[in-house]
């Protein structure tokens, strides 16, 4: 059986197979999300944007077409090949570490969809906090969408099956050493695989911590891509805005 779990999100994500099991991700949802958040930000004509851990590119791509000059960067080298198919004047994709502050500054950076809280070193998440800030311009706001553990832990699908592509991917889940993890596993041309999606289970306070530490200040926080009121038991969702 082929098994990667050490820096579990450079070997998952860089797979076809990441790609397969979640093909099916709501793309209007997260277009909605951006005019929202927008919308919310009041975000200038033409804004720089830095979406940070941006996968293939799909909020990129959607910012992009509301006018923004756009930079998407991700670790995993076949996302960015990918993405770099719809690049322009003012949309670009490059291969960056989110721990490390990019070379220019932006109007916002966004860091979506829980792409936080993968690291092995607690430090990393300060030091993300930190290059954030250092890529912010002197209006430029922050915002993470980050899972809301508390809900995700109560409402935990501790094992399930997922077929997709005519794979049946056998998915467990369970909390250990304060991560939240799902265990993948599925057999495709004959071959066994298994891998292991590993996040941090961050709450609110955590986070706020880490804001402190920085040196950045919380704005706003919202419980869903409607930017409604955030609830502990009940939004599912962790929508932070800082500066």
């Amino acid at each position: 059986m082929t098994k990667d779990t050490t820096q579990w999100y450079a070997s998952w994500f860089d797979t076809p197979y990441y790609h397969i099991l979640y093909k099916d991700r709501d793309y209007k949802e997260a277009q909605q999300f951006m005019d929202t958040l927008t919308q919310y930000l009041n975000l200038p004509e033409q804004a720089s944007v830095l979406d940070l851990a941006c996968g293939k590119g799909r909020h990129s791509l959607y910012l992009n077409t509301l006018g923004y000059d756009v930079t998407g960067v991700d670790l995993s080298e076949n996302s960015i090949a990918y993405a770099k198919q719809y690049e322009n004047d003012s949309l670009r994709f490059e291969v960056h570490d989110m721990c490390k502050p990019f070379n220019k500054t932006f109007d916002a950076v966004f860091n979506l969809f829980t792409s936080f809280g993968y690291f092995e070193h607690e430090a990393d998440n300060l030091r993300t906090i930190e290059a954030i800030k250092a890529n912010l311009n002197t209006y430029g706001f922050g915002v993470i969408d980050f899972m809301n553990t508390d809900y995700v832990i109560d409402n935990l699908v501790t094992k399930d099956v997922k077929t997709v592509a005519g794979i049946d991917f056998c998915q467990e889940r369970y909390v250990k050493d304060g991560y939240i993890i799902k265990d993948i596993s599925f057999t495709d041309a004959g071959k066994d695989y298994s891998f292991q999606e590993r996040v941090k289970a961050l709450t609110l306070s955590d986070f706020m911590e880490l804001f402190d530490k920085a040196g950045v200040y919380l704005l706003d926080v919202f419980g869903d891509y409607k930017l409604h009121s955030f609830d502990k038991q009940s939004s599912e969702r962790l929508v932070m805005i800082f500066k």
